[in-house]
Parts: structure tokens; sequence; C-alpha cells
């Protein structure tokens, strides 16, 4: 199926069902949680309640990272999904002698993308509220300066909306240099199905995750055992590294599809993402997703991330000997003020409904083996050895 056959709206040939009410509803509910990097209990007790109510099984690890399983009709081997719960934030790092905050940014992002957002400031005791501005905030002020200032962390400033005119009172309203800084979503879904809001990356695939596991816990066993994974640190590059417990042989992570100029991804749909700046992923997993996407009629494309990272790479850092794959929701102006269409999001849990679905892809291999006989077989050509005076064969 190809992507010019369809507009946004338009039904494909996929009947695997989503709620997408509820896939909606529950998006919404998460992007209003705040949950930078070192700050995620309060996310990770929502998805705790969320869990609990479909009745799936759980473990949390020691910093809040949850494991849920459901169960396979084999018990040898398991398979896994991973979404991770944590966004970009920021921390205090300075209490200015202007009543002001500076600040440092909680994963990798641009300061254009905070000025303007609307905050609030974890404290020891209280939450409080306030805006991220450049230091020359004022045209009536600066004139020009405003339009030419610099761009960067050290250029902005945290505006807290107290009395606060010099350090002291910062000091008084109980502030403190590394309190947590959440960013506001400021989410908007229009009618045309596009949903405007910063944290997409990754508050719409746990969403998605979420809607996915909602239709698989009604069901019987799967073919195999799937741990459902969600992290907290992905965004500072640690993610899936401690939530693996050794018995996954596969592991499809999901994320945001960075969508701009060099790229084959759209906010439309899923895309199968071959390699990212961590390297490629695996061959035989990354392949079977693609055949899964033609066998259910999911539309979806292909593409490779040069600057991006996620949980499938913490995961194999760890220490992890998994096959691994990236199944990618369409964003547009990735960890700024993202946008989406809910059709990428539908048929993302399509995919992950299929794919937890399907046949073990190796089940001799979910445990080290010592023969080739079930090791898998990929397409080759052996070149010949040249003679020193013999000419290579044409091809």
């Amino acid at each position: 199926m190809n992507a010019t056959d369809l507009l946004p709206g338009r039904p494909d040939g996929c009947t695997l069902p989503v709620d997408m009410d509820y896939l909606r509803g529950i998006l919404l509910e998460l992007l209003a949680i705040h949950s930078p990097t070192g700050y995620t209990d309060p996310i990770t007790r929502r998805v705790v309640e969320e869990l609990e109510s479909m009745g799936v099984a759980y473990a949390l690890t020691r910093r809040g990272a949850i494991r849920a399983t459901l169960p396979g009709r084999t018990e040898d081997g398991a398979r896994a999904v991973v979404a991770h719960l944590d966004t970009l934030g920021a921390m205090v790092r300075e209490l200015q002698p202007n009543g002001r905050l500076g600040l440092q940014p909680i994963g990798t992002w641009s300061s254009r993308f905070a000025e303007g957002a609307r905050v609030s400031v974890f404290t020891d005791d209280r939450i409080l509220r306030g805006t991220i501005l450049p230091r020359k905030a004022s045209g009536h002020i600066f004139s020009d300066e405003v339009d030419t200032q610099p761009a960067g962390w050290d250029h902005v400033e945290l505006r807290i909306d107290e009395h606060a005119f010099n350090k002291e009172d910062l000091l008084q309203l109980g502030l403190r240099v590394g309190d947590f800084v959440g960013v506001d979503a400021s989410p908007e879904v229009l009618g045309s199905g596009y949903i405007n809001a910063r944290h997409l990356d990754n508050k719409a695939g746990t969403a998605l995750l979420l809607a996915a596991v909602r239709e698989l816990s009604r069901e019987g066993p799967l073919p195999m055992e799937l741990h459902v994974l969600f992290t907290i640190s992905e965004e500072v590059g640690s993610g899936a590294s401690a939530v693996l417990r050794g018995d996954a042989a596969e592991m499809v992570t999901i994320d945001n599809g960075t969508v701009g100029p060099g790229q084959e991804s759209s906010e439309l749909w899923p895309s199968i993402c071959l390699c990212d700046s961590s390297g490629p992923f695996d061959y035989h997993l990354s392949r079977h997703l693609l055949a899964l996407c033609r066998e259910e009629n999911i539309l979806h494309g292909r593409d490779l991330f040069r600057h991006y990272r996620s949980d499938s790479a913490s995961a194999v850092d760890a220490g992890n000997d998994i096959r691994t794959a990236l199944v990618t929701f369409g964003v547009d102006a990735s960890h700024g003020y993202e946008r989406t269409h809910g059709d990428s999001l539908r048929r993302t849990a399509q995919l992950i409904i299929a794919y937890a679905r399907s046949r073990p892809l190796f089940p001799a291999l979910t445990k080290l083996t010592e023969s080739l006989e079930s090791f898998p077989e990929t397409r080759t050509t052996v070149v010949p050895l040249l003679g020193a005076d013999e000419p290579p064969a044409e091809r």
C-alpha cells in the first residue's frame, strides 16, 4: 500500500481494533503530568494504576521503571516492547541577583523551544509556577537587541510568579539549586486528527502502548510471553539498561520518528527505523516487523535516524544479549513544540498488537545455542578470490 493512496483520516486495510478515544484520553492525562528525567514517580504511579485497571501483572525496579507482563503459551523465553515515561525538562542552576533563576536543561533540547514556556518548579516542599524568558524579553526596553541576542541556555531565565526581586526573595520562597523544572505540554487535539504538544516524545508512545496492551489483555495467552516495559531515564541515555531480566530474546522500542528534510518518516504512519546513531538494528527482527505491516495492511515507512538514540541502545550497552528493533510514530519538530497525527498513533498501536500476536521470531534462540542448525540465515554473496592475472568477473 502506497502512502499516496491515503489521506489523513481515510481508513486503510488494517482491521486490528484500537480504541482511539481511550488513546487520546490517556495521552492527555499523561501530558498533564510533569515527568522530566529524575522526577518520574508521579507518572510511574499513574501508569501502574492503568495497568492495575486492566488486570495486568507488573513489577517495579528500585528507581521506578515498570515491567508489566502479558502471559504466553510457552514458558521458553519472552519478548519485550518498551516506551519511556521521562521527558525533557530543566533544573535550577542558579539563584540570580535579579530574582530570577538560571537553568540547566535535562535531556538534549534547544533553549529556543523553552522561550515562552509555562513551567512548574518543584521545591523541597511546594510547587511554584513561572515562565522561561530570554534575558532581554521586552522590545520596549531592548529594541532590536531582542532579535539579535544569542540563543542558548545561558541566555534564558525563569521568572517566578511570586514576589521575587533578588536572591534573598528566592531563598525565602524555598527555591534552591537543583530544583526540578517541568515544562507544560500545552496540548491541543484538533478535529483534523493532528495533535500538538510538548513531550509527545514519548507520552504518545506510552499512550499507544497502553492502548495496545488494553486490547491484548482481553485475549488469552499470547504465542510468547510479552514484557511491556516503561523506562524512566531514556532522555539522558540510560533507559532500558536495568529493566530487562535476561529472558527476553527480542525487544521492540517505541519512540518518535523525526519528520523533516532527508527523512522518509511521516506524521501519518509508523516507520521502521533500520539504523540510528548507535548503529543498525537487528536485520531479522526489523524485517519481521516490515512483513507484519504488509500482512496486516498497515501503512508504514522505513527510515534511518543519524542524530538519534533510543532504549534499544541502552539495553544492548548494558550487556543484554537481545535482538532489538525500533518502531516510530511520526513527529514534526521533535524535542520542540511537537506535532503528530492520530492515524500514526493508531497504526503504530496496530503494529504492536500484530507483533505481540505473531510467532516467536527464532524460538530456538531464546537462550544460548551451541549449533548453527537453528541460527538464522541471511542472504549473502560469496565473492571468489581472484588470481593475480585473473580479471574480475562481471556481476
